[in-house]
């Protein structure tokens, strides 16, 4: 549940582009072949509509129901793209960052350092502009 919530709010990639191979019809907007959408990732994962008052609120419980249930609007969480161009990764780079995870926390503690400031910064993937400085104590 965390790790979804971590990729909803800070999803990696701002943005997703797909061009359009024949004509067709989406939102009851008709589009000709080769046009290029956007699909805006940073603005659906924080979109009220869709998760609600508190989208921009840290709340890993959104996901206690599955990914599926998790917004009103089941394909509104996708960190790693959608339909046959998902992410080839996906599941290796979800199993990474659990297992990665996991070993850290048990062995170190994480606290955030008192010069952090907390600073999303979009430029061509989502990270933090002044960096991300944390203080780790090993764990006895």
């Amino acid at each position: 549940m965390v790790l979804y919530e971590v990729l909803r709010l800070y999803t990696p990639l701002t943005a997703l582009q797909r061009q359009t191979y024949k004509p067709m019809e989406l939102g009851g907007v008709r589009y000709p072949a080769g046009v290029m959408l956007m699909l805006p990732l940073l603005c659906i994962h924080h979109d009220k509509d869709v998760w609600g008052p508190d989208a921009s609120e840290f709340r890993p419980q959104r996901f206690a129901e599955g990914v599926s249930r998790a917004s009103r609007d089941a394909p509104a969480f996708f960190p790693f793209g959608w339909g046959p161009r998902t992410c080839i990764g996906q599941s290796f780079a979800l199993l990474e960052a659990k297992m990665g995870l996991s070993m850290i926390l048990q062995r170190f503690a994480f606290e955030l350092s008192p010069a952090y400031t907390h600073a999303p910064f979009a430029h061509g993937m989502l990270q933090p502009e002044h960096g991300a400085q944390v203080m780790l104590r090993r764990l006895p």
